[in-house]
């Protein structure tokens, strides 16, 4: 009795379907895209936007300004020029500090 050889492969057997397409480049990209504009509106903007409003802040000092110091030092400017401020501290008492060492024009808490 001869043995008879099946001509078709079992499905287990059988290669993936769907012809190896390749996904959309543009879909693999969404992920990275998406999280790129995340991080843009919640962190690169705001960040943005507040060194150009204290850009501008330090291109506007003049004297009379009440400033306060990155160190936490209030005064009075008295005198400006391109990198360096003269300020006031106390009757006598001037310093000159660097431009980007003002954080803030604020008025002198109360005593």
């Amino acid at each position: 009795m001869p043995m008879s050889v099946p001509t078709e492969i079992p499905l287990a057997l059988s290669p993936p379907g769907g012809g190896g397409e390749q996904p959309n480049l543009f879909i693999s990209l969404m992920p990275f895209l998406l999280i790129f504009l995340i991080f843009y509106f919640l962190l690169i903007a705001p960040a943005r936007k507040k060194q150009k409003k204290h850009g501008e802040m330090l291109g506007n000092l003049k004297n009379g300004d009440k400033i306060i110091t990155s160190g936490g030092i209030y005064g009075t400017v008295v005198g400006v020029t391109d990198n360096v401020v003269q300020v006031r501290i106390a009757d006598n008492v001037k310093l000159e500090i660097a431009k980007h060492a003002i954080s803030g024009m604020q008025s002198r808490p109360a005593e």
